[in-house]
């Protein structure tokens, strides 16, 4: 055989190899095609419910971040409002308050306290409590406004102011 009666068997040979393998074309190869369909059918289904499954996983984590800020929210709240209500307790506990309220309905301090053993015996001499007598009210100072001293006129020079209680200091000399 010839150099060229090779190259030509090649070619022939090579051509029909390349219409074998060519996608689309009858034979073996249009059966590669067709077995490949329902696996990139599968990959494709694959990918598309992992998306629709991370769309619903951050719809819900989002929800979730909705609830909580919510929450956050009305915990807030309701502390500011547990606050004060422990200042309104705090104020109507203290001492004075208890005091005036327990004056305001009628109630009267007690004496010395007495106790009851166990077999029935009372420790104490027992007295009934009498209410105290009201606070005489305390006068209240009228106020008097400030008036200025008056002075005294001396014949021989100026003014001289009147003398009050308090020793005025003198002038030091060589100051």
């Amino acid at each position: 055989m010839t150099k060229a009666g090779k190259v030509a068997t090649l070619t022939r040979g090579g051509a029909a190899r390349l219409v074998r393998a060519r996608p689309g074309g009858s034979g073996p190869g249009g059966a590669r095609q067709a077995a490949r369909m329902p696996f990139v059918l599968l990959v494709v289904a694959l990918l598309a419910g992992g998306l629709i499954s991370l769309l619903l996983l951050n719809s819900a984590l989002n929800q979730g971040s909705f609830q909580l800020s919510r929450l956050k929210k009305e915990t807030t709240a309701l502390t500011d409002e547990q606050q004060a209500l422990q200042r309104d307790v705090d104020g109507y506990s203290a001492p004075d308050a208890l005091q005036r309220r327990a004056r305001e309905l009628g109630l009267v301090p007690g004496g010395s306290p007495v106790f009851l053993g166990p077999d029935g015996k009372t420790a104490g001499t027992p007295v009934v409590a009498e209410a105290p007598a009201p606070p005489s009210p305390t006068p209240t100072p009228t106020p008097t406004p400030p008036s200025a001293p008056a002075a005294t006129q001396n014949p021989d020079g100026p003014a001289q102011p009147a003398p009050s209680g308090t020793p005025q200091p003198s002038p030091t000399p060589g100051r």
